[in-house]
């Protein structure tokens, strides 16, 4: 009977990355508080009564009239500016979000110099020494080094496989630490690259209500006051186009800046993957 290799499948134990636990309550509540607080500030701050010469009696929509300033103006923009608001403040939720996540994924100190300190060690066959370097980073770079450096360690003294079977199954631990890593640096942004294209969008149907409601009032009424009526009710409802272009940009701004550092995280990760899978084959043939 014909001797059997063994495989890197049957003879490797299991990978020792374990799945993060992490809450998905942000993702749904947060745009649901975030309409409310826009809803919040347009009712009783912008419609505050005492904002307007004709103030009206009403409970969800008001609808009063000769606003005072310009902050309470923006209140005559209509429903619409409500969820404008809102969307603004989804904006300022989660790009804060965001930021502590990516910001806690670096890690600590340059990933680049991170990298170098691990070459180093490996290159003078001390696993030790580059897993206390990934000790000290604590960044998803370090993580997903950390669990190849295991298997690496694990591999060095693994006599039943080849040194390919070796660097196979270090390469599978480095992916599937990779797998795990990379879904909470992308999570939630979706809702920026969301708002950057439906922000404008929302802003224009709130602009051409506010279109429609002013030219309706001059075709009723007509003459010269109507006329000053239609020119007021025109800047009213271009406070919608200026709320959602400037929601928009702040999400779309916000939205590059995430995918830049995040697309530098991943860039560590695949040099690290690298580096442990070459020095393997270098080292220990």
């Amino acid at each position: 009977m014909a001797e059997t290799k063994p495989t890197a499948t049957a003879s490797v134990k299991a990978t020792s990355v374990q799945a993060k636990k992490s809450s998905n309550a942000i993702s749904w509540l947060a745009p649901v508080i975030c309409i409310l607080a826009g809803y919040a500030i347009w009712r009783f701050l912008m419609g505050d009564s005492n904002g307007f010469r004709n103030p009206a009696e009403g409970w969800f929509w008001p609808e009063h009239k000769n606003p005072k300033d310009a902050f309470h103006r923006i209140y005559d923009g209509g429903i619409i500016v409500p969820l404008l608001i809102g969307m603004f403040l989804m904006v300022i939720t989660f790009s804060i979000e965001r930021y502590l996540t990516i910001r806690k994924a670096l890690g600590n100190g340059s990933i680049a110099d991170f990298i170098r300190k691990v070459q180093y060690h490996l290159a003078n066959r001390n696993v030790d020494a580059a897993l206390s370097e990934c000790d000290k980073q604590r960044g998803s770079v370090a993580n997903v080094m950390k669990a190849g450096l295991r298997r690496y360690k694990e591999m060095i003294s693994e006599g039943s496989l080849n040194t390919d079977q070796k660097v196979m199954a270090i390469q599978k631990e480095v992916e599937e630490a990779t797998a795990l890593e990379l879904p909470m640096l992308q999570k939630n942004l979706v809702f920026l690259s969301t708002i950057t294209s439906v922000g404008t969008l929302i802003a224009l149907l709130g602009t051409v209500m506010g279109m429609i409601r002013s030219f309706t009032a001059l075709g009723e009424e007509g003459g010269a006051g109507a006329a000053g009526q239609l020119a007021v009710g025109i800047s009213e409802a271009l406070y919608n186009t200026a709320l959602g272009i400037g929601t928009s940009a702040c999400a779309l701004i916000m939205y590059n800046v995430f995918t830049t550092k995040i697309d530098s995280i991943t860039y560590g990760i695949d040099e690290s993957g690298f580096t442990l899978t070459q020095s393997f084959a270098s080292l220990y043939k």
